[in-house]
């Protein structure tokens, strides 16, 4: 490499072109890890952004796929830079891995912007790593591949098949009603999760990758392979490669993503079936490019986009059978006319080439128009006077008869209030009640826990019961189901309505009027709300008490406030 000449538009030439002391330093260091100038000069240099770790088992594969990108990336005459980034373990963290998603973010886009990175390739996929990672690389705003983890295989159990998360939560009601064994039960936990990768119901994980897929951020096809498919294996290294023409175009992805790519998004989520929690996701990620996206948006399109993947929790097949019928792309043709599929993608093209061909092969896991599994999207945006800037309800996965209900509150101050009494006897509940759970949201959970799949009390599970309206400011896994009714906003802990129900008040609930409303006159409310405090910080330092300070409502992201301002990206300074 010449020292007079700084190779192209190389953003990483400034750290390794100039003939000063800086970039004499920079060099040395690379030959100090045993690189030499022909492994670096007048290479785009890719950091690969891994979120392995120990504790994640959805991303347990990933020391190997990160050699299978580094092998792309050499390929396509990159030169690839591992970096560990924060692996937020779902099934670990406590209380919520929404309380780092944002760290995540701020981690993501520090690296990117600190290091002499041309590109990434970001490997995610359990829930919040991929909103994470993409709100991180928006904010950079370098060109980038997201490469998604893959669901793991199928569980099974006596000759049937067990979806994990959703079966997780049958059984496990089964079990405190009496109707399966401590053996039974056990079987069940070893049998659940048998690879590497994340939820093979249609989850959050699934949800979110198969979003960003549809955004033109991931390669098409990605998001269905399964994890430890040996075609995951070639898809890596075709990341790998791509990341490094994506540099060569200059292709960053301000360049791709439009208000239009976001609105394919939500098509997608919705005929998928999709995860509630997608909607806190992709407003978040809309934010971080400068592009509004609302709930309004969200329920406009669900009442146009018929739920055509009949997977768990909504349905009854897999993501291996997804992915074996034909995947995301054969998904995505059959609901081609409610997409913008001029949107461009990393490969170069345009949504329309990404799934020109694309065939489905089994109809009843992809369903056909004339047969959709549901007419509407499988979420529901509900407003009233309990839920004045809105809420949602997966109604795809909600017992139909419940959709329309009044009932009376029976109300949980926290999570801890819930556990101690839900199963007591002298707990005044019946099948018609309305469970409300507060101090569960963005700022008093802290993070927005899954606790919005209120636990159905004992005796009335004993009694055959199996699904009751649940009201929350929590969050519920994108594998759970029941009429769970998530992210009331303001949330109780920031003054919302919730934190003013009390037991016995009248809840209604009309999904397709799309209300929620406390029947309680406003003269009372206004009497309780002048008598009300806020609960105090549950984290009083470090990272938690920032979250608390600057976390934005549910309805908003659940971002931090300065991480969403709008502005220019600013590069480092190069001394």
């Amino acid at each position: 490499m010449s020292l007079e000449t700084a190779p192209g538009n190389l953003r990483s030439a400034r750290w390794f072109a100039p003939d000063d002391l800086r970039s004499f330093g920079h060099r040395s260091r690379l030959k100090q890890l045993g690189y030499d100038e022909a492994d670096f000069a007048d290479r785009p240099v890719i950091a690969i952004l891994n979120t392995w770790s120990d504790v994640n088992p959805c991303h347990g594969h990933f020391r190997a796929r990160a050699d299978e990108v580094r092998r792309g990336v050499l390929q396509a005459g990159g030169f690839p830079l591992e970096m560990p980034a924060l692996s937020l373990a779902e099934p670990f963290q406590k209380p919520s891995t929404m309380l780092y998603r944002n760290l995540l973010a701020m981690e993501t886009e520090e690296l990117l912007r600190s290091y002499p990175v041309d590109g990434a390739v970001l490997m995610g996929g359990c829930d919040k790593t991929t909103p994470g990672l993409v709100m991180g690389a928006a904010s950079v705003d370098l060109p980038c591949v997201f490469l998604p983890a893959g669901p793991m295989l199928r569980g099974r159990w006596r000759g049937g098949e067990l979806g994990s998360g959703t079966d997780s939560w049958r059984y496990w009601a089964d079990r405190r009603a009496g109707v399966i064994s401590d053996c039974e039960w056990r079987e069940i936990e070893g049998g659940i999760a048998r690879s590497n990768g994340h939820c093979m119901t249609m989850g959050t994980a699934s949800t979110m990758t198969s979003a960003v897929e549809t955004l033109g951020l991931a390669l098409s096809g990605s998001a269905s392979i399964p994890a430890v498919d040996s075609a995951h294996s070639r898809m890596a290294a075709a990341s790998g490669r791509t990341a490094v023409e994506l540099v060569e175009r200059d292709q960053r992805p301000s360049h791709l993503l439009t208000a239009a790519s976001f609105r394919n998004a939500v098509v997608a989520v919705l005929a998928l079936g999709g995860s509630t929690n997608a909607v806190i996701h992709l407003v978040a990620m809309a934010n971080r490019f400068g592009i509004p996206l609302s709930l309004d948006d969200f329920d406009e399109l669900s009442r146009q986009v018929p739920v055509l993947a009949d997977i768990r929790p909504a349905g009854r097949f897999l993501m291996e059978d997804f992915a074996n019928a034909g995947g995301l792309p054969g998904l995505l043709s059959r609901v081609s006319e409610l997409l913008d599929v001029s949107c461009r993608t990393i490969s170069g093209g345009t949504l329309a080439d990404g799934i020109a061909g694309a065939r489905v092969y089994d109809d009843d896991v992809i369903r056909d128009r004339d047969n959709p599994l549901s007419a509407e999207g499988g979420l529901a945006v509900l407003r009233g006077n309990l839920a004045p800037r809105g809420c949602v309800i997966k109604h795809s996965a909600a017992d139909p008869e419940l959709l329309r209900h009044t009932g009376p509150a029976v109300v949980f101050a926290d999570y801890n209030d819930l556990a101690a009494r839900v199963d007591s006897p002298d707990l005044d509940v019946d099948a018609d009640s309305v469970l409300v759970l507060r101090n569960a949201g963005p700022r008093g959970g802290p993070g927005m826990p899954e606790w919005g799949m209120l636990p159905i009390p004992k005796r009335l599970l004993e009694q055959g019961v199996r699904d009751m309206v649940r009201i929350s400011d929590a969050r519920m896994s994108g594998t759970s189901y029941g009429t769970c009714v998530l992210h009331v906003a303001p949330e109780s802990a920031a003054g919302g309505p919730l934190a003013l129900v009390r037991d016995g008040d009248p809840v209604r609930l009309d999904v397709p009027a799309r209300r929620l409303d406390l029947l309680v006159d406003e003269e009372e409310l206004e009497r309780r709300r002048h008598d009300w405090s806020p609960p105090p910080p549950r984290v009083h330092r470090g990272y938690g008490a920032l979250f608390h300070e600057h976390v934005t409502q549910a309805d908003e992201g659940c971002d931090l406030d300065f991480l969403a301002r709008p502005g220019a990206v600013a590069e480092p300074e190069i001394h």
